[in-house]
């Protein structure tokens, strides 16, 4: 069974930092890549970073130089380092295999002071 559980979601200020993890199973993650999208109130889900198995990422201009992609195959899981958070980046953060239908259930994100 396919499953992407993510954690790490919170209450953060204007500003400040937070990591958000998404645990992989039942795939070979090694060889997959993966991807953070998120869906605030109202608006379409869009993507955020995205990794490949070499470790190439890539990111939107709305994130680029505040969000950092990474990966542990050791430990079948992709993070997402989140910086400078702005209240605009407030949503739920979902990860997903590239290319695939396999979402998480999300982890909220919420920038406020």
């Amino acid at each position: 069974q396919v499953q992407l559980v993510e954690s790490g979601g919170g209450l953060v200020q204007p500003g400040g930092s937070l990591r958000v993890s998404c645990a992989a199973s039942g795939i070979i993650f090694s060889l997959l890549t993966m991807g953070w999208y998120r869906q605030a109130p109202g608006k379409q889900r869009e993507l955020v970073a995205a990794i490949t198995r070499g470790g190439s990422t890539n990111y939107p201009d709305s994130v680029k130089g505040r969000f950092t992609i990474s990966r542990d195959n050791a430990k079948n899981t992709v993070y997402l380092q989140m910086s400078s958070l702005k209240p605009e980046d407030t949503a739920v953060y979902y990860c997903n295999v590239r290319g695939s239908d396999i979402w998480g259930q999300g982890t909220q994100v919420t920038v406020s002071s």
